[in-house]
């Protein structure tokens, strides 16, 4: 799974040539999906309309020609396919392997914050010296059906499990290869054929995540950087031909209906090789996959990790999750998301559309971690009230709410409060109205509304029932007509910093894309231009900068930033290869209340007028 976010931002800026696409794709764990959408936009008109969509941004100047495959389904068929995944909002991930032995520490010394998986490649472990972990790997207190059970109980609906990660160690019993847990450890069970059965009693869809490029033990597997043992040096294409396609089909066929297949870093994967690998799909009826394959393959979902964009995204997306640091068993890392913050994760994703899906790693005795475990019974015991508002949901109809968030249903709502109001009065920013409104699980109850011009105002009890997230249920909603979102306010010190991701945006093709940072991309359109609504409580001067890459061959645009009826007209400069804070220089605004604040290219000199993330005004003088 994903490295550092430095790694990604390093990807975000470099200049890739056609040529070497598929090798930067494999850079980060974490950049991985920002390539895939980066081919879907490059086909012209398939997505001009996306907001939010992940693709990793190539040199504004490269010429790209990736082909998205096309489907042979029809609209109808592929909802069909697609219905219970999109119901299900919830699942679990489970990163686990032979890497849980070291568990982040090999001779005596710490890997140090890197991903716990990862540990092979971060200490540059020779592939002997790696593969002698697998005899001393015995997980004995390995229960798939706790495991599933646990599952089911925090209200997840799938669980996707790695098979094979980079490391080249399968968790299953494989013809292809003798480095599996059944042929190289002391266990000689097959946990994936077990934890199929667990799932089969349980009702829960189980996935297989499986590393199709990279692999750091077999000869020709690929290696993000290269490879650092004479050991791995061999031809890809046999690779994939006498590993990866024999293993992928034995997962496919063994171990009885699989729900979702989920390919990870695509390092290398030209368009031929992941020809060898598409086919497979068919193997599982309905199967649902990602769009990490490569070769241009886009699959069903969207991948973000860790970090969901303000407006979600434009096609079927599922958020991963860690609950602390790492994906794979670290001993070391402590650093543990709280019960509130899975929770509101789970809220905050299913509000945008999205299913999360919340990763453990369990030990080297095949335990899941105490604190995970801790953690899954908090989640499971809101969802276990408050499911309703989760399940079978679509985005919320508000573009931002400053007390919580919003899911809906046909003719419902539902506001999940995560800041209960003082007054006790709840405000809904929507001109339309509802025919009841109540407490989840407290229909009996109706609360009292009543129209204003801020929004429908809603009694409510004088304390929140639930600290965390507590559920509001709006009937007869129809369709709801949503106000628009409050103005952006500056910080405590008279800053105003505006993010891409939370701006609208006009014209053609301009949309944001990212995956830990985002950015706004393909503003190719000089009527195209980012505008957020900001208020100004003082008249003052602000000094402007805007946070951004601009190659050197896309230097020289020109453009204007205006607040209100201000102006400030600037022209782009290179940056060096990689986002910079850039100052514009000054404007006065000497009236307050709200304004648009906007960035409009009056003339792009190339290809592309510049990547934006951030604009910042800041105060320097009343």
């Amino acid at each position: 799974m994903g490295q550092t976010a430095q790694i990604a931002d390093f990807l975000e800026t470099s200049r890739i040539i056609p040529q070497l696409i598929f090798w930067a794709e494999s850079l980060s764990d974490l950049g991985m999906n920002l390539f895939f959408s980066l081919r879907a936009f490059l086909v012209s008109g398939l997505i001009l309309s996306a907001l939010g969509l992940q693709a990793q941004p190539a040199a504004p100047s490269a010429t790209l020609t990736p082909e998205v495959v096309p489907s042979d389904e029809t609209p109808e068929q592929h909802a069909a396919r697609m219905k219970w995944w999109r119901e299900a909002r919830f699942g679990m991930f489970i990163h686990w392997g032979i890497y849980s032995v070291p568990a982040g520490v090999h001779q005596g010394k710490e890997m140090g914050p890197r991903i716990g998986e990862w540990i092979q490649h971060e200490m540059k472990i020779p592939v002997g010296e790696y593969a002698a972990y697998a005899p001393q790997f015995n997980p004995v207190k390995f229960d798939a059906d706790a495991w599933v059970k646990l599952a089911k109980e925090a209200g997840m609906k799938y669980i996707v499990i790695t098979s094979k990660h980079h490391d080249g160690f399968a968790m299953f019993k494989s013809a292809a290869s003798s480095f599996n847990i059944v042929d190289a450890t002391p266990f000689k069970r097959d946990p994936l054929k077990e934890l199929a059965a667990a799932c089969q009693k349980y009702g829960i869809r189980l996935g297989f995540y499986y590393s199709q490029a990279q692999d750091w033990h077999q000869p020709g597997g690929a290696a993000r950087g290269g490879h650092w043992d004479p050991a791995q040096e061999g031809d890809m294409t046999a690779y994939l031909k006498n590993i990866v396609v024999p293993q992928v089909k034995e997962i496919l066929t063994n171990y009885g209906p699989i729900a979702v297949l989920w390919w990870d870093t695509p390092e290398n994967m030209t368009r031929e090789r992941a020809d060898l690998l598409a086919p497979l799909i068919k193997l599982q009826p309905g199967l649902i996959t990602n769009n990490r394959l490569g070769g241009g393959y886009m699959g069903d979902t969207e991948t973000p990790e860790n970090r969901v964009p303000a407006t979600g995204y434009s096609r079927d997306w599922e958020l991963c999750m860690t609950m602390n640091d790492t994906w794979g068993f670290k001993s070391y890392d402590h650093n543990w998301k709280s019960g509130e913050q899975l929770i509101r994760q789970v809220v905050d994703t299913a509000s945008k559309g999205g299913n999360l899906l919340l990763n453990v790693g369990p030990t080297s005795l095949g335990e899941i971690p105490g604190p995970s475990v801790e953690r899954l019974k908090l989640v499971g015991a809101w969802m276990q009230k408050n499911s309703e508002s989760i399940y079978g949901t679509t985005a919320s109809p508000f573009k931002r709410l400053t007390w919580g968030r919003a899911s809906q249903k046909p003719d419902k709502l539902y506001l999940s409060v995560f800041y209960w109001p003082k007054d006790g009065t709840l405000v809904v920013p929507m001109r339309s109205g509802a025919k009841k409104a109540y407490l989840l699980g407290a229909m009996d109850k109706p609360l009292k509304m009543a129209p204003s011009p801020q929004g429908l105002r809603l009694s409510v009890p004088a304390s929140a029932p639930d600290p965390v997230a507590t559920v509001i249920v709006l009937e007869g909603v129809g369709k709801v007509d949503a106000l628009p979102p409050p103005p952006f306010t500056a910080e405590s010190d008279g800053t105003v910093a505006l993010e891409c991701d939370t701006a609208d945006l006009y014209g053609k093709g301009l949309r944001v894309e990212g995956n830990t940072r985002l950015n706004l991309t393909d503003w190719k359109n000089a009527e195209a231009y980012p505008q957020w609504e900001v208020q100004f409580d003082k008249p003052g001067t602000y000094e402007l900068s805007v946070l951004c890459f601009v190659p050197d061959t896309q230097a020289g645009s020109e453009f204007v930033v205006t607040i209100g009826d201000q102006k400030v007209a600037g022209r782009t400069t290179a940056t060096g290869g990689d986002f910079k804070e850039v100052a514009l220089g000054k404007i006065r605004v000497e009236k307050t209340g709200p304004m648009p604040v906007k960035v409009t290219p009056t003339r792009i000199a190339a290809q592309e007028f510049m990547r934006l993330r951030t604009l910042t005004a800041k105060p320097v003088s009343p």
